[in-house]
């Protein structure tokens, strides 16, 4: 299960507001327009970005050429932070979802700046931690929850990421998913995620409102993603 955004805190959002200052009056302003890569897995990792506005998304490639989308990150949000620390090649791929500004700091750059400022360690080391905890959830979803189980926990994190309460308890994803997303994010198969939509669709639970899902019984999503079900 892909971690979903809407405004994740930055890792320096509690720093002195000068600290801020001074780390990101050195960040190179970078603009990637929708559907251009940030960066590929393997490329070299070079420093980290902050994304300002824009939506981006984290994906890997199976040895089959399958996508696996990892996380939908949102402003506020760090892209290619472990870079920092090890500077090793980067390990899954960026793309923008949407038109997208970003706040790219060298690995050098920040290094020179910890030296100074050692205490930014403790930021990244919470973030990264925070990260290992969102994974070891996923894969305990995926062991244990039954495909049901996983898409509705995928629609949830959507509904965290992008919803919009249009009141009676309805929840309007307002971000274009496919079918195919779903799947992508939930670690099932295309058709496996059209049954399951199809089901809830006829039991009030999901439907389709101007091209964006929305979400009509919570609770029920909810139980499903809990393993208990909801037929």
């Amino acid at each position: 299960m892909p971690e979903l955004t809407r405004s994740e805190q930055s890792l320096f959002s509690d720093l002195p507001p000068q600290l801020l200052t001074d780390l990101f009056g050195m960040a190179q302003l970078v603009r990637l327009p929708a559907g251009q890569m940030l960066f590929l897995a393997g490329d070299a990792g070079d420093g980290f970005y902050l994304i300002e506005n824009g939506l981006l998304k984290v994906t890997a490639i199976s040895p089959a050429g399958a996508e696996r989308i990892l996380a939908i990150l949102g402003p506020g949000a760090m892209v290619g932070e472990m870079s920092v620390l090890d500077g090793a090649p980067r390990s899954s791929s960026v793309c923008a979802l949407r038109d997208s500004m970003l706040r790219f700091i060298s690995q050098s750059g920040f290094q020179a700046f910890a030296q100074q400022h050692p205490d930014i360690y403790r930021h990244v080391v919470t973030i990264l931690t925070a990260r290992l905890r969102d994974t070891n959830l996923a894969v305990v979803a995926e062991t244990f929850l039954s495909l049901k189980g996983r898409v509705a926990r995928t629609l949830l994190r959507l509904a965290e990421a992008f919803g919009h309460d249009v009141g009676g308890g309805r929840i309007v994803i307002r971000q274009k998913v496919s079918q195919g997303d779903i799947a992508a994010m939930a670690g099932v198969a295309r058709e496996n995620v059209s049954r399951i939509l199809n089901h809830w669709k006829r039991d009030r639970v999901v439907s389709r409102v101007a091209s964006y899902y929305c979400i009509e019984n919570c609770s029920a999503l909810e139980r499903e993603a809990e393993g208990e079900g909801i037929g």
